[in-house]
C-alpha cells in the first residue's frame, strides 16, 4: 500500500481498541485483538492487519461473536488439552491457547491445544510468533468457512486454511512462516478491492467458476499452486481441515457458517484451531537448536539467487525488513479503515 497513509502504530492500536470496547468486547479480548492485528500490520500482512478492525466490530455489535465469553480449558493428558472459545473474539483465546501449549511443552517437551467455538483468528503467525519468542518452535493452524476450489473444481470447498510456524534463532529474530494454502488470503481480495487494484493471475475465479483478475467479480479462490498445481494446495488444505476442525471437533470448513452470515449476527461460525509447541531443550538442546537455526539461515543466505542483486531469503525475512521501516515511517491504513478509524490526514 505504497500510495496509503501511514500512521504511528500506537496511534492505530488506540483506534482500535476504543473501537473494540465501545462495541461492547471485554477488555482484555479487545486487548488481544489489537496485539494480532498489530502484528500483521507491523510485518506487512495487510490483508490482516487493521483493516480487518471494521469487521469484528460489526460482528461484536451484530452477534456474530459472544461479547461475553465463558472459555474453558481442560487438560486431557500430559501433553495434550482442549479449549473451548465460547464463540468469542478468537484471538485472545489463540493467545491463551498458545501460552497453554508452551506450558504443556515445557513438562513433557511438547504441547498440543485444540480450540473448537471459535471464530476468525487474523493472522496465524501472530500465535506462531508468541511461542517461539519464548525460545519454542511452534506450529498453529486453522481451517475457516469454504471459500476455495478444489483442484479442478468450480465450487467452494475448503477455507484459505493457514499455516503458521515459529523457531527461535541465537541473536535475530525467529523464522517465522505464515501462509494461506490458498492463492492468497481473500482478505487480500477485499484489501484490492478497496485500493481499485486488479488481482494477479491464477488466484481467483468468478461465480461461473472462471478465472478473473477483477477483484470486485472475485467469488472465491484458487487453491495453492493455481490451475496445474492446485491439488497440493487442496491437499494441504485439507490437512489442516483435520488437524484444526475434526480434531478439535469443530465445524469442517463446507458445513460452516458463512462469513457473511456471521458478520449479520445469522449465528456465529465454529471455527476449529490447534497450536503446537515444541521444547528443543527436550531434543538437542535450547543452545544447540538457536545455533543450528542460525547455520541454517547462514547456508540458506549464502545460497545463490537467480537475479543478481535479488537475495534469497528465508520465512520472516522481507516482514522483519518490512517492520523496520514501519516502525520508523508508519504504518499504512487503506482508505476504507482510515475512514472507520475516523483518522484524518
Amino acid at each position: 500500500m505504497t500510495d496509503a497513509t501511514r500512521y504511528p502504530a500506537a496511534l492505530l492500536a488506540e483506534a482500535c481498541q476504543s473501537r473494540l470496547i465501545a462495541a461492547g468486547a471485554l477488555p482484555e479480548d479487545a486487548a488481544g485483538t489489537v496485539r494480532a492485528l498489530m502484528h500483521a500490520s507491523h510485518l506487512g500482512t495487510d490483508s490482516h492487519g487493521v483493516r480487518l478492525i471494521g469487521y469484528y466490530v460489526d460482528m461484536l455489535q451484530n452477534g456474530g461473536v459472544n461479547r461475553r465469553p465463558q472459555r474453558r480449558f481442560e487438560q486431557t493428558a500430559p501433553a495434550t488439552g482442549r479449549l473451548d472459545a465460547d464463540f468469542g473474539l478468537a484471538h485472545a483465546a489463540s493467545y491463551h491457547a498458545m501460552d497453554q501449549a508452551v506450558a504443556l511443552a515445557r513438562h513433557a517437551g511438547i504441547g498440543a491445544v485444540t480450540v473448537h467455538h471459535s471464530t476468525h483468528y487474523g493472522a496465524g503467525g501472530a500465535y506462531a510468533l508468541a511461542a517461539a519468542e519464548k525460545g519454542f518452535v511452534s506450529l498453529v493452524l486453522s481451517n475457516s468457512d469454504r471459500a476455495v476450489a478444489l483442484a479442478g473444481g468450480r465450487a467452494p470447498f475448503h477455507g484459505t486454511n493457514p499455516i503458521a510456524m515459529g523457531a527461535p534463532v541465537r541473536n535475530r529474530n525467529p523464522w517465522l512462516l505464515d501462509m494461506a494454502t490458498s492463492s492468497i488470503p481473500f482478505n487480500r481480495v477485499k484489501l484490492y478491492r478497496s485500493l481499485g487494484l486488479p488481482l494477479p493471475p491464477e488466484v481467483a475465479l468468478n461465480e461461473e467458476g472462471h478465472p478473473t483478475l477483477d477483484a470486485m467479480e472475485a467469488r472465491f479462490l484458487q487453491p495453492l499452486g493455481g490451475m496445474a498445481y492446485g491439488h497440493k494446495g487442496a491437499a494441504l488444505a485439507g490437512m489442516v481441515t483435520i488437524l484444526s476442525a475434526i480434531l478439535a471437533g469443530a465445524d469442517p470448513d463446507p458445513v460452516m457458517v458463512s462469513t457473511a452470515d456471521a458478520q449479520s449476527g445469522t449465528k456465529p461460525q465454529d471455527v476449529g484451531h490447534i497450536m503446537v509447541a515444541f521444547d528443543p531443550a527436550r531434543f538437542i538442546g535450547q543452545e544447540a537448536f538457536e545455533a543450528g537455526m542460525a547455520h541454517y539461515l547462514d547456508l540458506l543466505h549464502a545460497s545463490p539467487p537467480a537475479e543478481p542483486g535479488v537475495p534469497v531469503c528465508a520465512p520472516g525475512d522481507k516482514e522483519w525488513e518490512e517492520a523496520l521501516t514501519r516502525n520508523k515511517i508508519g504504518i499504512p491504513v487503506d482508505p476504507d479503515t482510515e475512514k472507520f478509524l475516523g483518522l484524518s490526514h
